[in-house]
């Protein structure tokens, strides 16, 4: 099978790879376009977690307001001033900013969330199912424990513009630093909405 480099450039603009490493997924996949991505997938995906560790102190602070309603204060780090100013990585900062203004996350990870509130959670759930044995309570309060972190982690929720509804914010940063090659981290967040009762 003959790579064009028609078939390079279609394949560029679909992953946003390299040109070489598109080349060579299209030879090693025979020309077959979703096995090319899944091996580029992977292969971003592995250099992803290599740059994690990498320090990220350029970024952008972006706010987002939906209606004059609920508002929305954000900063996203990137390595270099260069990515930070692209339009792909501005618009990727207020895609974030915008699912949170519709989704509400109380924490950004779940490594956020103070110790007693996931005690609390964890009573709630065992007194829900107190009459089932132990081993089965366990399993049933890990499942619980889970969905309240769907639900309140911003890393762990589902991305509002996700058409499969199937890709987490986690997901979309993990695929931002495969684009970039650079390590990205979704530093801090504040949202307000009119009218909310302010803790305290």
């Amino acid at each position: 099978m003959t790579v064009t480099a028609d078939m390079v450039k279609r394949l560029r603009e679909q992953t946003g790879a390299g040109m070489m490493d598109c080349k060579k997924a299209l030879s090693e996949s025979n020309g077959d376009f979703d096995k090319a991505i899944d091996a580029l997938r992977k292969k971003g995906l592995a250099a992803a977690e290599k740059r994690a560790g990498r320090k990220a102190s350029e970024g952008l602070i972006v706010s987002y307001i939906h209606m004059d309603k609920i508002g929305v204060l954000i900063e996203v780090n990137c390595e270099t001033d260069f990515v930070a100013r692209t339009d792909d990585f501005r618009q990727f900062v207020k895609d974030v900013a915008m699912h949170i203004a519709a989704a509400n996350p109380r924490y950004l990870s779940r490594e956020d969330i103070p110790q007693d509130v996931i005690e609390r959670e964890k009573s709630i759930y065992r007194d829900q199912t107190k009459d089932r044995p132990e081993h089965v309570v366990e399993k049933i309060v890990e499942g619980k424990l889970e969905k309240f972190y769907a639900e309140n982690c911003l890393l762990d929720q589902v991305f509002v513009k996700d058409p499969d509804q199937k890709k987490k914010i986690r997901d979309i940063v993990t695929e931002m630093v495969a684009k970039f090659g650079e390590n990205i981290i979704v530093r801090r967040f504040t949202r307000f909405q009119l009218g909310e009762e302010l803790e305290g």
